[in-house]
């Protein structure tokens, strides 16, 4: 008996090491209120409900200048933002979103398949009120909600040095 006390106590000891959890490698998103991005339009939820918009083909560009800060290290998933389109759209050569008009948005953790970690952050624009009529669209800073190539995720750049991404992305690391 007096055997086996040291044999279980080696084989508990061996077991009982300590585990560290996976650290997140997600790609952070810092943007600073005033950045102005640009977002491609994907859908509308209602698109027969007859207004100018629904003439706004996917893949519009919706530049927006932002009033609020978004910091995925301090804000969490589903945190709103708010902006202010920069420049109107037109559609069929009628004004159809106007510059000024009121930008809201979330912030959130999508799925991916790409990338390591399983996630990425995204911003979203989920609705748009023009001249006092609300819209409900669906816009990202990607031309696809689809989980874009892995060669093409941007790459943050020092801090203070904000710079404007192919996509229309600003990043601060």
């Amino acid at each position: 008996m007096k055997r086996i006390a040291p044999v279980v106590l080696c084989f508990v000891g061996a077991f009982a090491a300590t585990t560290h959890g996976q650290a997140s490698r997600i790609e952070p998103v810092h943007v600073s209120a005033g950045a102005v991005l640009t977002f491609y339009l994907h859908a509308r939820l209602n698109p027969t409900s007859g207004d100018s918009v629904d003439g706004l083909p996917k893949g519009t560009l919706l530049r927006v200048k932002m009033l609020d800060s978004v910091d995925s290290a301090v804000n969490a998933d589903g945190t709103e933002f708010h902006g202010t389109v920069v420049s109107g759209l037109t559609s069929s050569g009628e004004l159809v979103i106007h510059s000024g008009s009121e930008v809201r948005g979330i912030l959130a953790l999508l799925r991916s398949r790409s990338h390591p970690e399983g996630f990425r952050y995204e911003l979203l624009i989920t609705g748009l009120t023009d001249h006092g009529r609300s819209y409900t669209l669906t816009a990202s800073l990607n031309p696809s909600l689809a989980d874009p190539p892995v060669a093409s995720i941007s790459k943050a750049t020092p801090k203070g040095n904000s710079k404007s991404s192919e996509s229309g992305a600003t990043h601060y690391s």
